[in-house]
């Protein structure tokens, strides 16, 4: 025999051995009470939070919040000046960083 002829016999055993001794993992199937994740798309969110207060809301107060938050001319304006500025500088500053790496 040659020396090729055994190293592909070699290769071969052990991919056999491999193959008998570790199981196949990844042939394995979820436990059944694991929802797809086709259905978890399809699935229709009733529920959301607040994003003023964090509190739970139906569908429709969402939606009627944020038709009210959306009719505010600027809603800039309710913030206080001295945090306007401050939300300037932070942006400011993170345009710094991101030209200047520190």
């Amino acid at each position: 025999m040659s020396s090729r002829q055994l190293a592909g016999q070699f290769w071969w055993y052990l991919s056999l051995l491999a193959a008998i001794g570790f199981p196949a993992t990844t042939l394995a199937l979820p436990p059944p009470s694991d929802v797809p994740e086709e259905i978890l798309r399809t699935e229709i969110i009733t529920s959301a939070r607040s994003p003023l207060d964090g509190k739970p809301l139906t569908a429709s107060e969402y939606a009627t919040l944020q038709e009210k938050l959306a009719s505010y001319p600027g809603s800039s304006a309710l913030l206080p000046s001295k945090l306007k500025q401050t939300l300037f500088l932070l942006r400011i500053r993170q345009l710094f960083r991101s030209i200047v790496p520190l």
